[in-house]
């Protein structure tokens, strides 16, 4: 086995970040050729529902891209035809990924299956519940793409989000499995329909790989878009269990496709792709989603960045540290501060409730890097006015960056 590498921390930061898109200058117009260029080299987009600012997957490409028509995405993700590039599955959580991914899924769906690797509650409803979903299938077979509410025969006004019908759960359960796919969506409604409807031919006739072909494919993308990382970084990217995730890595090992590795202050064993290229500085200044690649993994994000990040959405008002939806602002190669965000569509403004900057703080640049990120995150969401709520010393720094941006 080759001498294991060794890496600063900081080298490790800038092997990640340049990994996950943050190195390069942003495209001075951004087309769908950047956006499906960075999504394949992401490898997915978590989608979540919160709207606080703008729904979470259109947030990572904003990051790094910069200004881009949402509609870039939206084709990508739910068109019809040629444009079509990406489709919906559990990558890590539920995601956008690369067609490309597709046949590195198969696995996956075929555990579900067998009720294997999903939901206890949706694994029993897959045993006890065959005639609902074959019933559901065959809705769905002769009417196309539809939605649960299209479906449901449940009488009763339902209660919590958990409290799904019987056809949700069949749609849920047919996704899972692959029998049906995202066709689209209405508002944030999935639309469901059969694969071969939705998946090109070319992709749907490629041969599966096996679970441990597809697992050790799932896990370079990782390495690929994490730059380095520990076996838990690597496996969590794509939602592997340890029972699969530790034999592949061996393998790629001693393969030759991954090197072990060290890292400056972690306690375990880093893998890397071979011949990993360390840039000299990374240059980015970026508001970061809750549910962005680069910090979702939030053991990672300590260990990398020294940033201990914990979403407050569902901590009561008054236990909350930070505020309700705040994004980590990333800038250079630290995460330097907490920003609370919500987009007041209603009334224009793009409002910064709170200011919290870590300990090391910002220097000028710094915050002057962060009103411009606001004024250019509020002008992509189309809000006239950036308005500060908040009155900490760092707001007050904000305030007086924001005006000399031309912000008043």
């Amino acid at each position: 086995m080759p001498a294991t590498l060794s890496f600063s921390l900081k080298q490790a930061r800038r092997l990640a970040l340049a990994a996950q898109g943050f190195h390069g200058r942003q495209p001075p117009a951004v087309k769908a050729l950047h956006v499906n260029r960075l999504i394949e080299r992401l490898g997915l987009l978590q989608i979540d529902s919160v709207n606080a600012v703008v729904r979470s997957h259109y947030l990572p490409l904003f990051s790094r891209l910069g200004s881009y028509s949402a509609d870039l995405l939206d084709q990508a993700a739910w068109s019809s035809g040629r444009r079509r590039s990406l489709f919906e599955y559990w990558g890590h959580e539920a995601s956008l990924l690369p067609l490309s991914m597709y046949p590195l899924m198969g696995w996956r769906m075929q555990r579900a299956r067998r009720g294997e690797d999903i939901y206890q509650q949706l694994a029993r409803f897959g045993r006890e519940q065959q005639d609902t979903i074959r019933r559901v299938l065959a809705s769905v077979e002769e009417q196309g793409a539809l939605g649960a509410g299209s479906l449901s025969t449940r009488e009763e006004k339902a209660g919590p989000w958990w409290d799904w019908s019987a056809e949700k759960h069949a749609l849920e359960w047919l996704f899972a499995a692959g029998e049906v796919t995202v066709a689209g969506r209405r508002g944030f409604e999935r639309l469901y329909d059969l694969p071969e409807r939705v998946i090109p031919a070319s992709v749907l006739q490629q041969p599966l790989p096996d679970e441990a072909e597809a697992q050790r494919g799932l896990l370079l993308h990782a390495a690929e878009a994490l730059g380095v990382g520990t076996e838990k970084d690597l496996r969590d990217y794509f939602r592997l269990n340890p029972a699969d995730a530790r034999p592949r890595l061996a393998e790629l090992v001693e393969a030759g496709k991954l090197l072990t590795c060290e890292v400056a202050g972690w306690r375990q064993i880093a893998y890397c792709l071979p011949e990993p290229k360390v840039p000299r500085k990374v240059e980015a200044s970026a508001l970061l989603s809750p549910f962005d690649s680069l910090i979702w993994e939030r053991s990672r994000t300590e260990r990398l960045f020294d940033f201990r990040y914990r979403l407050e959405i569902y901590t009561p008002q008054d236990k909350r540290v930070y505020g309700y939806y705040v994004l980590p602002f990333l800038h250079n190669e630290r995460i330097a501060a907490r920003v609370d965000l919500r987009a007041e569509r209603a009334a224009g403004r793009l409002a910064v409730h709170a200011v919290h900057e870590e300990e090391a703080g910002l220097d000028d640049a710094g915050m002057l890097a962060l009103a411009l990120n606001l004024r250019r995150m509020a002008d992509w969401l189309g809000l006239e006015q950036v308005q500060l709520n908040c009155q900490r010393e760092s707001a007050g720094r904000l305030r007086m960056a924001m005006v000399q941006i031309g912000c008043d």
